[in-house]
C-alpha cells in the first residue's frame, strides 16, 4: 500500500488556542499557507482576556475585531486597593485611560467567545486549514519541517510555531531549555453578575494570597452589571472554596469585596488552576519559534498573558516579513532578530510580575514598605505615573506593524457647489 500523501504548508501552527488561532490568521495576512492543529477548547470555567489597545489594533489591523466588539467591556480605569492588613497601608489608587488619551485601557472579553470567532473565522479562510486533532510527533531539519498527527498523517511545513503551551512538545524536540517554579498559590476563575454598576473599571485588591481581581464584562438581558473575577489563594483554601455551594461561595465573594459591587451571583462555573511559571532560555530553534505559554507563563497578574503572546506574533510576522522560508540559513537570520526582540519584553514581564506576587506573599515589613513606598511613589509623579500607564498598555520600544496606530479614515468631503 502506498503511503499516505502528506499535508503540505508554509507555516505549520501548533496549538489552536487563542494564542496559536491568532498565529494562524497573522501569518495567512502575509499570503502564507498555513495549517493550525490543536483543541479548539471553548468550555473553559470563568476565564476572559482583558486585550490591552495594542492588542486590539492587532485583531482590528486582521479584521478579527468586529465580529468579537460587541462580547467585549471597555477597561476606562484600573482601581488598585491595599487589602493585605499590612502597617504601611497605600490608598486606594485610581489610573484612568484617559490620562494616556485613550478612551480605554483595552477590553476584557471571555475567552470561550475569543477563541470560538477566531476559529469560525479560520474555518472560512481561504489560506487556513484548522485540524481540530493532535500532533505527537516533530521533525525539524535544514531542509523542512515535518509533524505527525495523532491519525499518523504527516504535515510537510517550512517553518513551525510552537504554541501549544507550557507542557509544548516542539519546544522538547527544538532542544530549548526551559525553567520552570511554583507559586503557593491556585487562581480561581468565574463570571460573577452584582447588583451595583462596576462603571467599565477593574478593580484589584492586594490581600495577603495574592490578588483578588473583579474585570468588567459585557452586561447581557437579566444581568445588566457582570465581571470577571481572579482570586489567587492558599491551595487549602482554593479546596475549601470550590467546596462550598454557589449562593455560599458567592457570599465569601462579596465578602472579599467589601461589598463594593452589592449583592452577588456566579454566573457560570468555577475554574481552578494552581500557579506556575516558566520562561526559557531562548525562543527559536531551526525553523521553528515559540510564542506564547510554549515560551512565558506567569500568574495573571496585570492582563499581561495574552497581550505579551500578540506581541511575540506581531514580531515574528514582522521578522519573517520577505523571507523565503525555503532557505533555512535566511530563516536563522530572520530569527536572530526575533530572539533579541523577545528578550527584553518577555524578560521583564516574567521578572516584574514574579516580584510584586511574592511581595504579596512574603510577610515581612521591608517588603511591606518597599511595595507601598514604589506605588506611592509611582502613582503620585505624574510623569512616571503616566509612562507606567504606558508601558502596561503599549511597551515602548519598535511597534510591529499589526500594532501600530492607523490613521483615520477619511472620507471625501462633499463637492462645494
Amino acid at each position: 500500500m502506498s503511503e499516505t500523501i502528506p499535508h503540505q504548508c508554509d507555516v505549520l501552527v501548533a496549538g489552536a488556542g487563542a494564542a496559536g488561532l491568532a498565529a494562524a490568521h497573522a501569518f495567512a495576512a502575509q499570503g502564507r499557507k498555513v495549517i493550525v492543529v490543536g483543541k479548539v477548547e471553548t468550555h473553559l470555567a470563568g476565564r476572559t482576556v482583558a486585550l490591552f489597545e495594542g492588542s486590539l489594533r492587532f485583531f482590528r489591523a486582521l479584521k478579527l475585531w468586529k465580529a468579537c466588539e460587541k462580547h467585549a467591556s471597555p477597561m476606562e480605569g484600573i482601581r488598585l486597593i491595599d487589602d493585605t492588613g499590612s502597617i504601611f497601608p497605600t490608598q486606594p489608587k485610581e489610573f484612568r485611560a484617559r490620562e494616556i488619551d485613550l478612551d480605554a485601557f483595552g477590553q476584557n472579553i471571555e475567552n470561550n467567545v475569543l477563541v470560538a470567532e477566531l476559529a469560525e473565522a479560520a474555518r472560512k479562510h481561504p489560506r487556513i486549514t484548522l485540524i481540530e486533532g493532535l500532533l505527537d510527533g516533530f521533525e525539524l531539519n535544514y531542509s523542512g519541517a515535518r509533524a505527525r498527527l495523532g491519525t499518523g498523517e504527516w504535515i510537510d511545513a517550512k517553518f513551525i510555531v510552537a504554541g501549544e503551551g507550557r507542557n509544548s512538545q516542539a519546544r522538547q524536540v527544538a532542544g530549548i531549555t526551559v525553567k520552570t517554579w511554583t507559586y503557593p498559590q491556585v487562581a480561581l476563575t468565574v463570571l460573577l453578575k452584582h447588583e451595583k454598576p462596576h462603571h467599565n473599571i477593574s478593580t484589584e485588591w492586594h490581600k495577603r494570597s495574592g490578588p483578588f481581581t473583579f474585570v468588567p464584562l459585557q452586561g447581557r438581558e437579566g444581568a445588566p452589571h457582570r465581571s470577571s473575577m481572579v482570586w489567587l489563594v492558599a491551595p487549602r483554601e482554593a479546596v475549601r472554596l470550590q467546596a462550598l455551594a454557589p449562593e455560599e461561595l458567592a457570599s465569601e465573594i462579596q465578602d472579599q469585596s467589601h461589598d463594593r459591587f452589592g449583592h452577588i451571583e456566579l454566573d457560570g462555573p468555577v475554574g481552578a488552576f494552581p500557579m506556575g511559571a516558566l520562561k526559557t532560555d531562548k525562543v527559536t530553534g531551526l525553523r521553528l519559534a515559540l510564542i506564547g505559554e510554549s515560551a512565558h507563563l506567569f500568574p495573571p497578574i496585570g492582563a499581561q498573558g495574552l497581550n505579551l503572546t500578540l506581541r511575540d506574533i506581531a514580531s515574528l510576522v514582522d521578522c519573517l516579513e520577505n523571507v523565503d522560508l525555503d532557505e533555512a540559513d535566511v530563516i536563522s537570520r530572520a530569527l536572530a532578530s526575533y530572539e533579541r526582540d523577545r528578550a527584553r519584553d518577555i524578560g521583564f514581564r516574567v521578572n516584574g510580575i514574579d516580584v510584586l506576587n511574592r511581595s504579596l506573599l512574603i510577610h515581612a515589613l521591608p517588603v511591606d514598605f518597599a511595595r507601598a513606598f514604589a506605588l506611592n511613589f509611582f502613582s503620585a509623579f505624574g510623569p512616571l505615573r503616566r509612562a507606567l500607564m504606558r508601558e502596561g498598555v503599549t511597551p515602548h520600544g519598535p511597534t510591529p506593524k499589526l500594532m501600530r496606530q492607523r490613521p483615520p479614515v477619511r472620507r471625501p468631503t462633499p463637492a462645494q457647489s
